[in-house]
Order: C-alpha cells, then structure tokens, then sequence
C-alpha cells in the first residue's frame, strides 16, 4: 500500500509538473523576434492538420501541444480556414484565438476610375494574394457565373479599393465589385433628375461611362453630362472620341485619325445616333451621379481649353470660335 501511495503521489506531481510546464508554454511567445509569418489552413482542416499547417509554414510552434491546447480551451473544432499572419510576440493562445476569430490576414486591390473591364481583369489576375478560379474563362462564362442580367462585363463593376483575405477568390471579388456597381446605380437612379433621356438604368451607367472618359476635371462632369443629354434630347450625334477610340479595340494606338471617325461601328457615336451599345469604361460614383442629375444648359458643345477645363457653347457659331482659340 506505502508502494502505491508513493506512485499515486509521483504521478500527481508529474501532472501537476506537466500541467504547469503546458500552463507556461502557452503563455510565452511563440518567437521573440523576426519578421511575420505567414501561414494558411485549408478548407476542411482538422485540429491535428491545422497545427501541422502552421508548423509547416515556419511558424515554431509544436503542432502536439498545439493540438491539445485546441482540445483543452474548446475550440478544436473552430478553428477557420484562410490565410493568417502572427508577428514576434504572440503566444500560442493569441495564434488559436487569431485561428478562431477568423482574424486573416489581409490584401488590398485598387480598381481606377476609367478603367476598362479588360484593364481591371489583368490586375485581378496578376494579384498574388488572390486565389483564381476564372483564369482562362472568357467573359461570357464569367458574367454568367455572376449575373444572368448582363451578357457583357463592360462598365458593370464599381472602380474602388478592396481589402480582402487573402486566399479570397478572384470570383468573390467580381461579385463584391458588381454588387457594389448596382447598390450605387440604384441610389442614383432613385434621385435622378426629371425627364432624362434614358430608358433604364443600364443607359444611364452608358451614359456615366463616357462622361468618366470625356473628363478628368470632376468639377465639370454635370456640364458634359448636360451637353450629352441635351444631344440626346434633340437626336444629335453624340459624336465623342472615347466611344470611337473603344469601338476601334486594338487598332488604336495612341491617336485617332479623320478615317477612324468615318469608319463606323457599334461604338462610333459620329457614324451612330443614340448611345452605344455597352459602357465604354468602369466609371465612378461622380460620373454616375453626374448622368442621373446633369446640369441645367442648354449646351450643346464643348472643346478643351488646353488647361484642363473645357469651354461650352450653346451653338455652333461659338463652338467654332472656341475651337478656333483654344485648338488652332
């Protein structure tokens, strides 16, 4: 019986020496110093890979002890996938909490006013820190995986900067760029102006885009906008550059000739009456709200000034003249 004591005793105080040793170790840094580390869990993970992952992308954890802190604390089976980061300092219950919540690490993607679908494509592409599952799907397949509403992708996603957890897909981010394109149409088109020229929202966002091409003097987008719609009222040619320069795709290169104005397309609002048949670009919120509330003019026309502003007229006569001053 004295024998069996002892080795109940000695076996307490082991595990009251184990206890105090994990107690320890989980409260100390995981490393002291150094650069942050990066690491990412998989979809479908159990607690025993999780830590594995984590060790296996030099986070210096031991993925046992790490195991059994998940197990201890409740939270084996919490734990979420995606792409985390821990810097110096950090102790394992700070990384299982970090695992936990969900705190990923995050990458950003600044989307310009002005772009095209095509330039916007690239840039999502060539991104690293985002997991791509359109590459080589064309743009038909692709809008139809996002939207059955709209067959072309031109002009539908709103130009911002995103933040997102890394390893997010490429498609999360179209469809948080189209969901975001539609949310500011709408509150715009609920506050547009009487009488507009437009049949529905989708001319208005044609509308938008050309004027985000017209200008770069954000200050003057309602009067291009009223020089548009005016055009548009009367049945005028909207005759404007940026549409002939999108019509013509590859064969522009970096100059528009007198034969380009000539040559028609769906796109060349010098050849065509009305508005062309899809957006020109991604345009911003000022351009948008520039289309659904114009300026009140009766302009007709408009000719750079040569310092970044632009010269309206009301008729011919005096555009001439404006051309004639700031052009020849």
């Amino acid at each position: 019986m004295g024998f069996i004591k002892k080795l109940l005793v000695l076996l307490i105080l082991l595990a009251l020496a184990a206890g105090g040793g994990f107690y320890y170790w989980m409260q100390q840094a995981i490393f002291a110093e150094g650069e942050v580390k990066e690491f990412t869990i998989k979809p479908g993970s159990s607690v025993r890979s999780s830590a594995r992952q984590v060790y296996d992308a030099g986070v210096p954890i031991q993925p046992l002890m790490f195991e059994a802190l998940a197990r201890v604390m409740g939270k084996e089976n919490r734990l979420k996938a995606g792409s985390f980061e821990i810097e110096a300092g950090k102790t394992p219950v700070e990384l299982l909490n970090k695992i936990v919540n969900g705190d990923f690490s995050m990458a950003s993607l600044a989307v310009i006013e002005g772009w095209t679908f095509q330039q916007m494509r690239k840039l999502v592409d060539a991104h690293p820190a985002i997991r791509h599952e359109t590459l080589g799907m064309s743009e038909a397949e692709l809008m139809r995986k996002i939207t059955p509403d709209f067959p072309q992708a031109e002009g539908l996603f709103f130009p911002d900067t995103y933040r997102f957890a890394k390893g997010s897909t490429d498609m999360q981010l179209y469809q948080q760029a189209h969901s975001q394109l539609l949310k500011k149409l709408d509150e715009a088109w609920k506050k547009r102006a009487d009488a507009l020229p437009y049949k529905n929202r989708y001319e208005a966002l044609i509308m938008a885009s050309i004027i985000e091409k017209e200008t770069g003097q954000k200050s003057e987008r309602p009067m291009i906008a009223s020089v548009f719609v005016n055009r548009l009222r009367t049945g005028m040619l909207l005759q404007t550059d940026p549409t002939v320069i999108y019509g013509m795709g590859e064969r522009y290169q970096g100059k528009i000739y007198k034969r380009d104005l000539l040559t028609d397309t769906p796109y060349n609002t010098y050849t065509r009456v009305g508005l062309p048949p899809t957006p020109i670009a991604l345009p911003g919120m000022q351009s948008i709200s520039a289309a659904l509330d114009p300026a009140h003019s009766d302009a007709l026309y408009f000719v750079a000034r040569g310092n970044g502003t632009s010269q309206f007229s009301d008729n011919l006569n005096d555009h001439n003249r404006a051309v004639n001053k700031y052009q020849r």
